[in-house]
């Protein structure tokens, strides 16, 4: 587990309801349990605040770091995926993004890694289609200075038209294995955890369980059941992990509140 990527998930499923600050000691004492040393962990920071995630602010305690707007923007776009609440029906229409491609790979690379976050598939390196517009999908395009059109189709084909550009855009086998994969590998972790554990142990597993849900983001786009293949393993493990992430939550918001009781977190 990336420090980096453990903070997204600590802001956002802990912080952010919390006022979305914290002190830095409060950051390492939470991100300990997970094997994150604190030298990773102020790394990761800084590089955070020099991307314009997190912004650096005094508490009563020390040095602390507080969400940007653009962070909390992002944040809730994901817990409204991770936790699938308010998923809108799909109106038998694509979203169609014809771009025109930066000169640089790395440019590149960033652009199609923040389309699949968007819940895009790539036909071509230049097409990208999604079931439904992805948030903030124009603008985000825009500040990346790429060039593009955007067009809303419907297949012609009806729905066979539409499953058959689905699979094209998208590896659901693959997609369907790393659901099954992470039920296999995410039960011994959250069966261990029972009444009689410790919050710290509620905690980490619980940490490990939404660490693992969320890398759905840049790979599951979502689709509408019309479009999906006969018992798709995403809805199975759905239920798993909605059933384990309420279990532990309780335990997990205790350890939560009491490293952040030890570290202080109140404004100077």
């Amino acid at each position: 587990m990336q420090a980096r990527s453990a903070l997204f998930d600590l802001y956002g499923d802990h912080l952010r309801a919390r006022g979305g600050r914290a002190p830095i000691a409060a950051l390492v004492r939470l991100l300990a349990p997970l094997e994150i040393a604190a030298p990773a962990v102020r790394t990761a920071v800084s590089r955070m605040v020099r991307q314009g995630w997190l912004h650096p602010l005094r508490l009563a305690s020390g040095p602390g770091y507080l969400l940007t707007p653009k962070a909390v923007r992002r944040l809730d776009d994901a817990a409204t995926r991770i936790y699938r609440t308010g998923r809108p029906a799909w109106n038998g229409h694509f979203d169609l993004i014809i771009l025109r491609l930066p000169p640089h790979r790395r440019d590149r690379q960033r652009l199609a890694d923040t389309l699949s976050y968007l819940g895009y598939g790539a036909l071509d390196e230049q097409t990208w289609v999604a079931p439904r517009p992805g948030e903030d999908v124009d603008r985000l395009i825009t500040e990346a200075g790429v060039s593009y059109e955007r067009f809303s189709s419907a297949h012609t084909g009806g729905t066979a038209g539409a499953t058959s550009l689905v699979r094209r855009a998208w590896d659901l086998g693959e997609i369907g294995r790393a659901y099954e994969r992470f039920v296999t590998d995410l039960t011994p972790v959250v069966s261990g955890v029972t009444a009689r554990s410790l919050d710290l142990e509620a905690y980490a597993a619980r940490f490990r369980l939404v660490h693992s849900w969320r890398q759905f983001l840049f790979r599951d786009p979502q689709l509408p059941p019309a479009l999906l293949p006969d018992g798709w393993p995403g809805t199975a493990a759905a239920t798993f992990f909605d059933r384990h992430a309420s279990r532990l939550r309780p335990a997990a918001d205790r350890y939560v509140e009491h490293c952040l009781a030890q570290s202080g977190r109140g404004p100077a």
